[in-house]
């Protein structure tokens, strides 16, 4: 009875390394689910416009998410909706994980449950997101031609997006609540020397406004407690990620920041567990290394199965 209610794999995560992780698995014949506990493609899926993904010139986010699932699916992989609750260990190196559904068994796990991007949390973010309103420069930055755009932040990830985004903008104004960056030295050289880049230091952003698109941030001057408006056509907030772990936040596998680590092929701690895409501690947070990270995790679980069953014998 166990044998017909055990997965091979079972992938936690519906975006796209999570889904590509489903089409290889499935491909090598192996038993795969994967649960997901909202609409399939994580933050590609809420991505207006992707241009950057090889072979594809321009499709919509929440289209290239569809077309993942339905490889996914045509393969074998088994699509459950469902909060995952838990995951604990069974019986014969078996891992049963717990969610708002049921249990179930399965032989290995996948982590794909991403990260995203930390809200600013001030009024008009929510609002204007997807019409001016960014996390992801090099997703978004080329909407912006010739436009002025603003940059929350002051670590690398803000000054270096905001470098990025001269090439496609008029002016890129970098709004920091200190009076100095965080961002590597060289970073801030180079943001420094840059003509189209101006900063606005010991200031936060209080809201983001405009009709029907961005218009304008109102802000406040720390130490001044000035405040006013600042004209801009649209705003990139860098103020942190914070990956969704929190379920499995008491396994072994989380770095300091909350991340997963793994070796080259995708292997935590934990046997049995693998981890790709935006959860995982990468450098780089792209459809494209999500897929990439997901085609390798599939391809060591496969190995790892075939451990497990030589090991029941």
């Amino acid at each position: 009875m166990m044998s017909e209610n055990l997965y091979d794999v079972i992938i936690i995560g519906g975006g796209p390394a999570g889904m590509t992780a489903g089409l290889y698995a499935s491909r090598a014949n192996l038993k795969v689910a994967m649960i997901e506990r909202g609409m399939p493609g994580g933050q590609a899926s809420t991505t207006h416009l992707i241009e950057n993904f090889p072979g594809v010139k321009s499709i919509g986010g929440p289209d290239l998410s569809m077309i993942m699932l339905e490889q996914a699916q045509e393969f074998g992989t088994e699509y459950i909706t469902a909060e995952v609750e838990k995951i604990e260990d069974a019986e014969k190196k078996i891992k049963k994980v717990i969610t708002s559904r049921g249990e179930y068994l399965t032989k290995t796990i996948i982590l794909t449950t991403g990260a995203q991007p930390r809200l600013l949390g001030v009024p008009g973010e929510d609002e204007l997101r997807g019409r001016g309103v960014s996390y992801c420069a090099t997703c978004d930055g080329a909407f912006f031609r010739d436009k002025e755009l603003v940059v929350i932040g002051g670590g690398d990830s803000a000054v270096e997006e905001g470098i990025y985004l001269t090439r496609h903008a008029s002016k890129v104004t970098i709004i920091h609540r200190r009076d100095e960056l965080r961002a590597q030295k060289i970073l801030q050289d180079r943001a420094f020397k840059n003509e189209k880049i101006e900063f606005i230091w010991d200031t936060v952003v209080e809201s983001i406004e405009g009709e029907g698109k961005v218009q304008h941030v109102r802000i406040k001057n720390n130490k001044t407690g000035e405040t006013g408006e600042y004209a801009c056509d649209g705003v990139f907030i860098y103020v942190g990620m914070e990956p969704n772990t929190g379920f499995f936040s008491e396994l072994p596998i989380l770095n300091e920041g909350g991340y997963i680590v793994t070796n080259a092929k995708m292997e935590t701690a934990v046997p049995g567990i693998f981890a790709a895409g935006d959860g995982r501690d990468t450098v780089l947070r792209q459809v494209v290394t999500a897929t990439g990270d997901g085609a390798i995790a599939a391809f060591y679980a496969g190995h790892y199965v075939e451990l497990w069953e030589e090991d029941q014998e």
